[in-house]
């Protein structure tokens, strides 16, 4: 479920003052122009189109008055009719202002562009609070794009965010690709015929049917862009130096000598031919169009070059070049530059900084990178941020003889990313396995729905650098606390992903989950001929949480047939998914022959097995025994067994999240969030930039989401407490709540089960003096709660994830320990048990030493209303619900702290937008 608009939540952003600027187009509008004082520069967006190509959306302007009436010369007399009902061939002035004049909230108007051109209008007028009109008009060279379900998608959660609830439209009957769009939406479109024009209306409100339809065309539209630039016909390289180590030849040699089969461009104004092909004074000069370009000139010179490459027709461009980001202010500045002007011309771009971009598909051989050889193909993908590492990658890939589908090197990621190869690894038949290694994550809900998505078919090894951040801003680094960090690990833990702690980890579980059936369960058996290999083999196996349920030792001295015998005797026990083979081998034993068992035996099976050979000469790190087409059966290899059991454990973990069911995320019964929003505007109508609420104001938002937090009262003296206690009802709890005693551990600040006004009383005074300074006198009277397990539920916006909501066991656990758990919503149940048992301190939820067990299920719905809540609303900047007792029949929320701060903008928001 997505955010719940909110009229305070959603305050106008302030625009630069001044007045309308120009009738031409700038190359960033919110910075170039002067703009209307109601401008909504939060609702631009780069979109990626249907077919691949990237547009920009943004509010109209007057000053886009030019631009609109070329756009409707532009029409068909059809196009004009369908929008209009009418043969409107030209805009009158009054027409032009009441289009491009608009307020910003009860008159809305988006544009799409490409460069200096409109190629679709969108736009919606109020017609009461809570019904707009809406209309849009797509250019017809354009169509068939997915502009006017971009613009729909848009236009809705600008609506949704303001308080409409539901869009109505007049369409003629024969424009049906208008009805499609709405009706392709995921919205519930009801229509009518009346004299001649189909009436339609539907709610807009965010459905599980929207966001799907939404999520699987920003799929598409992202796999297609990036098949763009790994499948080009032709390729151009710019800066093809004759100079034979430069980056310029060095990409133009290895392109030739790789054996790409399109056609090859080289870019010299001061050459005629370089590597014996024709060398062009300037892209321009190219006959014909380029799909892909690799730019390998001076930093300055890369952006003055964009445009040239767009009007050959290029969909991206590679580039290798450096001093951008990396360089500070200045370099950001260019970077910055870069992107926009890129995207403002439609163009993707890899790099800077990047090593490259290679396509082993024998339809391709692409080898648009720095490394002098392909990689043997294969089924692996790779995607590595860092440039200076590529080489690396594609050395070890090539040692361990891991063939390769697809390798991208985003370098400075000033575009193209992580997330963007995965959606196209989603669907890319060649590629059965992927792994990457990041330095930054810009938008990691987004990558992390995406690595859920590719996860669910193939596995994904990610690498993060220890030195990575996750998020940057121009000019600096945004670092951020442990909670973004563990944040960051549960939304691995969530999706599937296998983490892996460096490049030789990644390379290792990629050999086995390559190469190798997936385990069917955690049981493994270990075959060795020396007791010593086979105890370490067994402890690794152990502590990794597998289970060793067949051992079997051959003698030091046996060979390969003793031991050929042994290996069937594992692979045949019923009891064993894995098998782990490890040998050293006798002086007179020839290795090749014990390696040729374990690839027979091997071959007999569907199980997962590896092998350990210390000392063998002549193994190398794989064992290939069969060859079908591109997929090969091979027992990956390891140099110790305790990279083979590490391998091992990672691949079962990813094959039980990938069998098992990933639940459902049904919203509880009894939520109300428009009555959060009271009061949320309530409170933000006084205090825009936030504040902490009232107990009041907790115990009303919390009840909207049927949480029912208990009341407690405020007490200073003996005689105020006995009298709360009469009023609350006895036994009462008295507690101290002067924020100094809330994380003194060791330092009880809680009296219990006080039955009587003598027992308050005695309280009272016990808490004062052992306190003293400590309680400022300050202390809260509340109902007492059975006995039970006292645990922290909170939630916190966090700037990159959103909501992140966080379960503990309340005191030592959380205090000491750090013994939290994390998860992102939205929550499926699945997520939400994981959540419970993810934190070590869980069997004491569970009748740990003969202790009654609490009631789960009301643990569950609890938390699962939490993670609700903060989902729908993003101005609940903090939430903490502590103490939560949970005992044998239920859960009794005890306190609550609750913060509310202006909305954030969530990065992976409820629209398409590139990062």
């Amino acid at each position: 479920m997505a955010p719940v608009p909110s009229k305070a939540g959603h305050h106008r952003h302030p625009a630069p003052e001044g007045s309308e600027g120009s009738a031409t187009f700038a190359e960033s509008p919110t910075e170039s122009l002067n703009l209307p004082l109601a401008y909504r520069a939060d609702w631009e967006a780069d979109v990626v189109l249907s077919d691949g190509s990237v547009a920009h959306l943004r509010p109209i302007l007057p000053s886009d008055a030019a631009a609109l009436r070329e756009f409707h010369a532009g029409q068909s007399e059809e196009s004009i009719y369908l929008r209009f009902f009418a043969p409107l061939r030209e805009l009158s002035d009054r027409d032009v202002e009441r289009f491009t004049v608009i307020d910003y909230d009860e008159r809305v108007a988006l544009i799409v562009s490409l460069g200096p051109k409109i190629i679709g209008v969108g736009r919606y007028d109020l017609i009461d609070s809570r019904t707009a009109e809406v209309a849009f008009n797509v250019s017809d060279h354009y169509q068939g794009k997915g502009i006017g379900s971009i613009l729909l998608e848009h236009l809705a959660l600008v609506g949704w965010e303001s308080g409409v609830t539901r869009f109505v439209a007049e369409v003629l009957p024969q424009n049906r690709k208008m009805i499609n769009v709405f009706r392709e939406a995921g919205y519930n479109v009801k229509h009518r015929l009346e004299d001649g024009v189909i009436s339609l209306s539907f709610d807009i409100t965010p459905t599980a049917a929207s966001t799907a339809v939404r999520i699987t065309r920003e799929h598409r539209s992202e796999a297609i862009s990036v098949g763009g630039f790994l499948t080009p016909r032709s390729v151009a390289v710019v800066g093809a130096s004759r100079r034979e180590f430069s980056i310029g030849h060095t990409f133009l040699k290895n392109i030739v000598e790789g054996g790409f089969t399109g056609r090859v461009y080289a870019v010299n104004p001061n050459a005629k031919r370089v590597m014996g092909l024709k060398a062009y004074q300037s892209i321009s000069d190219i006959p014909g169009t380029v799909d892909l370009v690799v730019v390998a000139v001076a930093a300055p010179d890369v952006i003055e070059l964009v445009e040239a490459c767009a009007a050959k027709g290029a969909r991206a461009l590679v580039v290798p070049s450096a001093h951008f980001a990396e360089d500070g202010e200045r370099g950001w500045k260019l970077q910055a530059k870069l992107r926009k002007r890129a995207r403002r011309a439609g163009l993707r771009v890899v790099g800077p900084n990047s090593f490259g971009v290679i396509n082993n598909h024998p339809d391709v051989r692409l080898n648009a990178s720095l490394a002098p050889t392909l990689p043997p193909r294969g089924s692996f993908g790779l995607f590595a941020q860092s440039g200076a590492l590529g080489i690396a990658v594609l050395a070890s890939a090539a040692r361990r003889g891991l063939g390769v589908s697809v390798f991208a090197s985003a370098g400075n990621r000033v575009d193209v990313s992580g997330n963007d190869l995965m959606q196209y690894w989603i669907d890319d038949q060649h590629t059965d396995a992927v792994g990457l290694y990041v330095e930054s994550i810009g938008n990691p809900r987004k990558f992390v729905r995406i690595a859920r998505h590719l996860a669910s078919t193939k596995p994904v090894i990610v690498v993060k650098s220890a030195s990575s951040h996750l998020g940057e801003a121009p000019g600096h680094l945004i670092r951020h606390n442990r909670v973004s960090q563990d944040a960051f690990d549960a939304m691995l833990r969530q999706s599937g992903v296998i983490r892996a702690e460096n490049i030789h980890q990644l390379f290792d579980i990629a050999q086995l989950v390559v190469h190798q059936p997936l385990p069917a369960g955690d049981r493994v058996a270990v075959v060795t001929n020396s007791d010593a290999l086979g105890a370490l083999t067994a402890q690794a196996a152990v502590s990794w949480g597998l289970k060793v349920t067949h051992s079997a030792t051959v003698s030091p001295e046996a060979g390969a047939d003793e031991f050929a015998l042994a290996m069937r005797g594992a692979f045949d026990d019923e009891a064993v998914d894995t098998v782990i083979a490890s040998f050293i081998p006798p002086i007179y034993t020839d290795d090749e022959l014990v390696a040729a068992a374990v690839r027979e035996e091997a071959r007999r099976t569907t199980k997962t097995c590896t092998a350990t050979f210390l000392g063998m000469r002549g193994v190398t790190e794989q064992l290939a025994m069969t060859t079908t087409g591109l997929h090969r059966r091979v027992v990956p290899a390891y140099p110790m067994p305790e990279d083979a059991v590490r391998a091992v454990a990672a691949a079962t973990r990813y094959a039980q999240w990938r069998a098992r069911d990933k639940g459902t995320s049904d919203t509880p019964d009894g939520i109300l969030p428009e009555a959060v929003e009271e009061v949320i505007d309530e409170v933000l109508a006084d205090a825009p930039d936030g504040r902490a609420l009232t107990q009041p104001e907790c115990i009303r938002l919390l009840a909207a989401y049927g949480i029912e937090l208990w009341p407690e009262e405020i007490v200073e003296t003996s005689e105020e407490a006995i009298a709360a206690a009469e009023r609350v009802g006895y036994p009462v709890i008295l507690k101290a709540v002067a924020p100094a005693m809330r994380h003194q551990v060791g330092v009880t600040g809680v009296r219990l089960d006080l039955a009587s006004a003598g027992a308050v009383q005695e309280a009272h005074r016990s808490l004062v003096n052992r306190l003293g300074s400590l309680i400022a006198d300050r202390f809260a009277v509340q109902a007492m709660s059975p006995p039970g397990v006292s645990c922290v539920i909170s939630s916190t916006e966090d700037p990159l994830f959103g909501p992140v909501v966080a379960f503990s066991v309340a005191g030592p656990p959380t205090d000491l320990l750090g013994d939290i758990g994390y998860r992102i919503p939205p929550l499926t149940d699945v997520d939400v048990n994981d959540l419970i048992f993810s934190v070590k301190a869980a069997p004491l939820l569970v009748g740990h030493k003969g202790k009654e067990p609490i009631h789960l299920d009301a643990l569950r719905d609890l938390l699962a209303r939490v993670a609700v809540l903060a989902d729908n609303h993003p101005t609940i900047a903090s939430l903490s619900l502590q103490p939560v007792n949970c005992w044998g029949a239920g859960v009794d929320v005890l306190g609550a702290e609750i913060t509310l701060g202006p909305a954030l903008t969530r990065k992976d928001a409820s629209r398409r937008a590139m990062t």
